[in-house]
């Protein structure tokens, strides 16, 4: 007798099982069903259409109900509502949305895979109202963009600086609308650290964006937002990206078990507590392989690996559950910022020893046209050199480095292996030592304390302290801006200047992106100095680091003049 399998929600999770489920078993009766008038989309894709890069929005539906008919012999139901799971009888109660009838259909094994909500609080005055909108689906982006040309608005407001936020609020920018980001945080894209995300707060800047970070929304008007603070900024749109919460109401009904973060508890084969129920996507808490705790993780890929792996398990067919590392990448403008992995905020809070490399390199050959710098965050255990994250930004091919890395962490890679893997090069891809070897490279010798380092995010202090900085590139790039306190040195003429050096004070060195100061750290160690200590990322990571926040705080800048060249 053949299986009836019942899939409750669409898009990655929910179409990736019944997929799944057709190509292992002919015979089976597989029926989605979608609240929605859409079952299968490119929800990532859905802020492109603000911008016209995806011109119609009807391009982001990827399957009408007729394709997965004709094409797998799936029944696609949408507009149709699951309201309750009988667990006993096996059974699902629908609502038709159109007809407002219910029906059951009984089922032999059942997928979840509802998504999650957008959170919208409802301590905020005005959240309700007709200008405000979220974006989860085609119908809220056409929704969102019809009211836009409609009304002619000019003034928006994006809350919330996750990939949502950031996305929304760069096409709006790229439609030629005054955008505010308001985010209640620090930064925006929690997967970077702190002195990352400067970088993409100066591009965000840069580009026109009106950027508001720690400040929260208080109240919504008309024509404008109320914050915390009392600041009043101009929007006739408000768009709420400030994150999801798991879409778990229908287990909950159900009995289903929840799990410590709010998600639906899965096993190892993304079974519920009910042996005929799995589930799958944003609604499930999973397993970190990195802090060995529990978290959720609202991407496409592993849902879909989620999802094949509950199909699979109907069948019998084994599948190793490796967790999660949460590998991401996001286009800011003119960067990518990719992410794999934990962050030193992460790693902290789990409690984990580590240390952290950051260096700029160049992401192809500097001969080359459009050859870049690449900001590169290499994030390793201590002591064992184990690599546990990595971030970078830049205008090159990030998330092929960063691919790199979550394999090796997959794989359970070391420095020791990152320093020695053979990757592809050419000069219009890469460098012979391509950057990923490089920030190997540059961790073993703090591991093994070949040489000391100090990050950006100290500089301010050793300048205001007036700590001894020797600026060591040459005289012409030192004019063009500088630490305010440092003394120029370059490195062709460091060994002739030894006199101009204190043996007796921790000595600060810094080039444009630390190799060239790399060089005259060791040269000095070599030659007796003891107390000699770099500066990770150097001038040019000093002023991504400092820019942002001297601009919107009016502080005193360290530097004389910025040089992003």
């Amino acid at each position: 007798m053949s299986k009836r399998i019942l899939v409750i929600g669409g898009v990655a999770g929910g179409a990736s099982a019944a997929a799944r489920a057709r190509r292992i078993d002919e015979s089976a009766e597989v029926i989605m069903f979608e609240r929605g008038p859409n079952v299968s989309f490119s929800n990532c894709a859905l802020p492109f259409h603000l911008s016209g890069i995806v011109e119609n929005s009807d391009d982001l539906v990827l399957m009408c109900p007729g394709k997965f008919k004709s094409q797998y012999n799936i029944e696609a139901r949408v507009n149709s509502e699951v309201v309750k799971i009988n667990r006993e009888d096996k059974k699902i109660v629908v609502k038709n949305l159109e007809t407002k009838e219910e029906y059951e259909e009984s089922y032999d094994q059942l997928v979840l895979s509802p998504g999650a909500n957008p959170i919208l609080p409802r301590s905020i005055e005005g959240i309700d109202g007709p200008n405000v909108f979220t974006v989860r689906n085609v119908v809220d982006i056409k929704k969102l963009n019809d009211y836009i040309v409609k009304n002619n608005i000019e003034d928006i407001a994006v809350v919330g600086g996750g990939f949502i936020g950031v996305e929304v609020a760069e096409n709006l920018e790229l439609a030629q609308k005054n955008v505010s980001l308001i985010e209640a945080q620090d930064q925006i894209m929690n997967p970077f650290d702190y002195d990352m995300a400067q970088i993409l707060h100066k591009e965000m800047m840069d580009k026109g964006i009106n950027l508001i970070l720690s400040d929260g929304v208080q109240k919504i008007n008309e024509d404008s937002v109320e914050l915390q603070s009392g600041k009043k900024v101009a929007a006739k749109v408000v768009v709420m990206a400030i994150g999801v919460s798991p879409e778990t109401s229908l287990a909950k009904d159900a009995g289903l078990e929840i799990g410590e973060t709010g998600g639906i508890k899965v096993d190892h084969n993304y079974l519920t507590n009910d042996k005929n129920i799995y589930a799958v996507g944003d609604a499930i808490e999973v397993y970190n392989r990195l802090t060995h705790k529990k978290t959720r993780l609202a991407l496409a890929g592993p849902a879909q690996r989620q999802a094949r792996a509950a199909a699979d398990h109907m069948y019998n067919i084994p599948h190793r559950n490796n967790g999660v590392i949460g590998s991401s990448v996001v286009q800011v403008f003119d960067l990518g910022a990719a992410s794999t992995g934990l962050n030193e905020k992460a790693a902290k809070a789990a409690g984990i020893s580590y240390d952290f490399v950051y260096l700029i390199p160049g992401d192809k050959v500097g001969l080359m046209p459009e050859s870049n710098p690449m900001h590169f965050k290499l994030i390793y255990e201590y002591p064992t050199g184990k690599i546990l994250g990595a971030q970078a930004i830049g205008k090159g091919n990030v998330d092929k480095r960063i691919d790199v890395i979550a394999t090796m962490i997959t794989m359970g890679g070391t420095l020791e292996d990152l320093k020695e893997l053979e990757l592809c090069y050419a000069p219009l891809f890469g460098t012979a030592k391509d950057v990923v070897n490089h920030a190997a490279l540059v961790a073993l010798n703090l591991l093994n304390g070949q040489f000391r380092q100090v990050p950006v995010t100290k500089v301010r202090e050793l300048v205001e302290n007036n700590a001894f900085i020797v600026d060591v590139r040459e005289k012409d790039e030192y004019t063009e801006g500088h630490l305010k306190n440092a003394v120029n040195i370059p490195l062709s003429e460091i060994r002739g200047r030894l006199n101009e050096i204190p043996k007796d004070k921790p000595v600060y060195l810094h080039c444009r992106s630390s190799q060239r100061s790399y060089n005259a750290v060791m040269a000095l160690q070599n030659i007796g100095y003891n107390n000699i200590i770099n500066i990770s990322g150097s001038y040019l990571g000093i002023c991504c680091y400092e820019y942002y926040q001297d601009q919107v705080t009016g502080r005193e800048k360290i530097v004389t003049q910025y040089n992003f060249e």
